[in-house]
């Protein structure tokens, strides 16, 4: 059966919170999203301009309408900004019997409010005592609870009062308000009276929009999918740790989070893994041209996740083992797997700095030949001596290539084809060829040889 979660809450205009991302987080948690919507925003990153609140009876038609045809394995709430909306989710939601996970949104990430003042008692009364699992933040926590919420300590009482007073199943006061080098949820089980924590290292940025709207469609989409609610939990921990890390830096204030990440770092990897494959059956096809360009070191075809996913050396695919010349042809030592070459890491993070397409690149035997052909057919080709290297950098465990590649980088006024050096004492020379894919760095050794070749005649 497909799992079916539904959203009860507000649309931000800006596609960072509210059911935007509650759907995105459904998504790739695998479980069909649908929709009650109570309100619309006219919200960016900066903050929220005007609010359109839903009639409370189209609220509670709409969770009557998929209820009764699709089904509903669980829900969450969100943007309930009226007492009117509160009470008619809440009908509807005791009439279906399906668990509900409430984020008690007070306000955006702006500091702008999204309930009024007046209904504050309401969610207190009506919404939190129905849910199974409640999401406060630390400043929501401290609305409910009537006492400041700023440790660990403080978390932890409040969670036990908001559990005995307003009678959810479970609540989770999150960590992401309090201080540390951890983001540290404390979670409270009103029938045991048992407290577990969740942490993770907590993240630098300022992009964190939408950050409790997806933690609890995860939740929902945990329960959706038949997950224990501790399991439900752990699993949106691990989700909204990933959907912050790789948070996306749009427009001027508070960007979002990405909740896709957890779903396109599977599917990037895989394609990743997919495209070198190929590319090195093509190696295999030509194993007699390419292995004259095998260097003494070996060469490595490697290929990294895209710019927003690409942060250190593990986010690059290549060959263990390398590409060797055996018998005189070129052969992949192994499949290819992320994380086992810096060498050629090194060059393809650097130019993506510079030329975030560039993704792809591979090292071969220095052959002036291979320069005078390559720039004779239109390539961009630069250089770098690598007896120049400051002293502090080849101290410096790792830092040669980058440097060596910002110096070709800057020769040539852009991310050149190719790059070359010339060795340095104990330093093979060495020609790396860039790309914007495996398939396409191969297709330019390729062309390139065959230029070299057709010189000869």
């Amino acid at each position: 059966m497909i799992p079916r979660a539904l959203t009860i809450a507000g649309l931000d205009s800006g596609g960072g919170a509210g059911i935007t991302a509650d759907l995105k987080t459904f998504h790739a948690l695998g479980v069909y999203g649908m929709v009650a919507l109570t309100a619309v925003t006219a919200q960016n990153t900066l903050g929220v301009r005007a609010v359109q609140e839903i009639d409370p009876s189209i609220v509670e038609a709409q969770i009557d309408a998929v209820a009764e045809d699709i089904g509903i394995n669980a829900a969450k709430t969100g943007m309930l900004s009226s007492s009117q909306i509160m009470e008619a989710a809440a009908r509807a939601v005791r009439k279906w019997g399906f668990p509900l996970v409430v984020d008690p949104v007070m306000y955006a990430k702006s500091g702008d409010p999204l309930i009024r003042p007046e209904a504050m008692e309401t969610l207190r009364r009506v919404i939190i005592p129905i849910a199974k699992v409640v999401t406060p933040n630390a400043p929501e926590a401290s609305h409910l609870v009537g006492f400041r919420v700023e440790t660990l300590d403080d978390a932890k009482r409040a969670a036990k009062v908001i559990a005995e007073e307003l009678h959810p199943e479970i609540v989770i006061v999150k960590g992401g308000h309090l201080t540390g080098d951890e983001s540290i949820d404390i979670v409270y089980f009103r029938d045991s009276g048992e407290y577990r924590e969740l942490k993770a290292l907590r993240i630098d940025t300022k992009n964190t929009h939408g950050t409790g709207c997806s933690f609890s469609a995860a939740i929902a989409a945990g329960l959706a999918k038949g997950l224990s609610p501790w399991d439900a939990i752990k699993l949106a921990k691990e989700l909204i740790t990933t959907a912050i890390k790789y948070s996306l830096p749009l427009g001027h204030g508070h960007g979002p989070v990405n909740p896709m990440a957890w779903l396109e770092l599977r599917a990037y990897r895989a394609d990743i893994i997919d495209e070198l494959n190929k590319a090195l059956k093509v190696i295999e096809d030509n194993a007699d041209l390419i292995g004259n360009y095998i260097p003494e070191v070996q060469s490595n075809l490697g290929y990294a996740l895209p710019a927003l996913y690409a942060r250190n050396l593990d986010d690059v695919a290549a060959v263990p083992g390398r590409i060797v010349k055996y018998m005189g042809k070129a052969k992949p030592s192994g499949p290819p797997t992320f994380g086992v070459s810096s060498h050629v890491a090194n060059y393809i993070l650097t130019a993506m700095k510079h030329g975030p397409e560039v993704r792809s690149a591979m090292n071969i035997k220095y052959d002036n030949r291979v320069i005078e052909a390559a720039r004779e057919l239109g390539y961009v080709v630069s250089g770098y001596d690598r007896r120049q290297e400051p002293p502090e950098v080849k101290a410096r465990e790792g830092a040669s290539i980058p440097w060596g590649t910002e110096q070709a980088i800057k020769n040539a006024g852009r991310v050149p084809d190719i790059i070359y050096h010339l060795g340095d004492y104990g330093k093979e020379p060495q020609i790396v060829i860039l790309g914007q894919s495996p398939i396409d760095v191969v297709n330019k050794l390729l062309i390139i040889v065959k230029r070299i070749n057709e010189k000869r005649f």
